[in-house]
């Protein structure tokens, strides 16, 4: 079985190619094929995979392109993890927002909405060359923000594009092994959007153990979530928000915190991997080894600022292993395989959530089979969920159709209508701001 990873130079591949190394079943991915724009990226990467494999035997057969076209041919499966702008482009996005006194975090915000105009283009092309070179491929999106990509490629392939993140299964590992329960064994009610959802219960043999987490204040501030947003906001709720939330239930002091930071997350992500990038330049640099050195550092300081801004202190150790690469591999080897099984994934709303429209892609709970991925019926969300999820979806909408028209009117119209960008004078000047520094905005007009 043949897997293509775009982005195949990117610092995470490394991951997924070690959870490919632990599946011995049949039908397994037998051969990868990275495709990358940059090709000093494809040889460094290609060095880690080569000694992750050293001494595993019958390791999945590696190549490297920079033709897309051939990377995507004959493809079983597409993971996409592209990131349009590179690292610098992330820089840019949080240092223009800050600047206007707003978020830039890559997702959530202006950010967000600044990575979205540059990345759905070049993710459209993409599916309309799958859709013509691999139509029988599935791809698997984990191009960020994941929602809005996965949506914007649905429209050409339909169901045949899933969304994953590793979020929501980080959380759910996380409240499960507080109440002492077996991740594995626990259904978790999870509802939203990327980077926009919620816990609203967990559990364990038929019976709902959230309740008594809620009720606990101890137990609540012993793990990341507590620890961001404070036991008696999660008691308000009646649920566990995902940790993206922070920048919305606690927005000023995010970004007090950015600002003061010393350099943003993005900036920091830049300097250090052009800094393993450059160790690569090196042939008798131990690859593997720089890697794991890096990635640790980088996992360590997720999310810092919130956490400096919570008091909630450093990262648990547990919490530093990641987790999207054992969600893809899982999605792939339930549709390859038929082994069915349920996973919380970026979809198609059918008729999951009422306040959305089919086509609307979002988070919940499904159930994967050689057929794909089905969301699974849920309750309807609470107001106050509800009335975020509606406003994010319209903002995606418009910066869907901003892509789509190349109209600059839009694009200020999908900023302003963003509920962590608050007047329409601030949204036409991130239009500027944006449209100078990023030449793949230049679209725009």
């Amino acid at each position: 079985m043949k897997l293509t990873i775009l982005g195949g130079g990117g610092f995470r591949v490394p991951l997924v190619y070690g959870a490919l190394l632990g599946d011995r079943g049949e039908g397994r991915v037998t051969q990868v094929v990275l495709h990358d724009l940059d090709a000093g990226r494809l040889d460094a990467v290609t060095r880690v995979l080569a000694e992750q494999a050293a001494d595993v035997p019958d390791a999945p057969e590696v190549t490297a392109t920079t033709d897309l076209d051939e990377a995507l041919r004959g493809a079983d499966f597409v993971f996409s993890a592209i990131r349009v702008g590179g690292l610098e482009g992330r820089a840019n996005d949080e240092r223009v927002a800050l600047a206007q006194g707003v978020l830039g975090q890559e997702t959530v915000g202006a950010g967000g909405i600044a990575f979205g105009l540059r990345t759905v283009p070049v993710a459209v092309d993409i599916a309309q060359r799958v859709a013509r070179l691999a139509p029988d491929a599935w791809v698997i999106n984990f191009t960020n923000p994941a929602g809005l990509v996965t949506e914007a490629m649905s429209r050409h392939l339909g169901n045949r594009v899933i969304g994953i993140c590793d979020s929501p299964v980080g959380l759910g590992r996380r409240i499960a092994r507080v109440l002492g329960a077996n991740p594995r064994e626990a259904w978790i009610d999870y509802v939203g959007l990327n980077h926009l959802g919620w816990v609203r219960g967990l559990r364990v043999a038929g019976r709902d153990e959230l309740p008594r987490l809620l009720a606990d204040p101890g137990l609540l501030g012993s793990f990341e979530e507590g620890k961001l947003f404070g036991p008696d906001w999660l008691q308000s709720l009646g649920a566990i928000p995902n940790e993206y939330l922070h920048y919305y239930y606690f927005n000023r002091e995010a970004v007090r915190a950015y600002q003061e930071a010393h350099q943003t997350r993005g900036a920091f992500l830049r300097d250090q991997q052009a800094r393993f990038y450059e160790e690569m330049n090196d042939p008798s640099a131990a690859a593997l080894l720089a890697w794991e050195r890096t990635r640790a550092e980088r996992e360590a300081t997720y999310m810092a600022e919130n956490r400096e801004t919570a008091g909630a202190g450093e990262r648990d150790a547990d919490d530093l292993s990641g987790g999207y690469e054992k969600v893809a591999l899982a999605l792939m080897r339930a549709i390859a395989r038929d082994e069915r099984t349920t996973l919380i994934l970026n979809v198609r709303n059918e008729h999951t959530l009422s306040v959305l429209d089919n086509d609307a892609v979002i988070e919940v709970p499904c159930l994967v089979d050689a057929n794909g991925a089905h969301p699974v019926a849920v309750d309807p969300l609470p107001d106050h969920a509800t009335g975020l999820v509606c406003s994010v979806k319209a903002v995606e909408r418009e910066v869907l159709a901003a892509a789509e028209s190349g109209s600059r009117a839009t694009a200020v119209k999908a900023f302003a209508l963003h509920p962590l960008v608050d007047s329409v004078n601030v949204a036409r000047r991130l239009v500027d701001g944006y449209t100078e520094v990023h030449p793949g905005l230049t679209y725009l007009a």
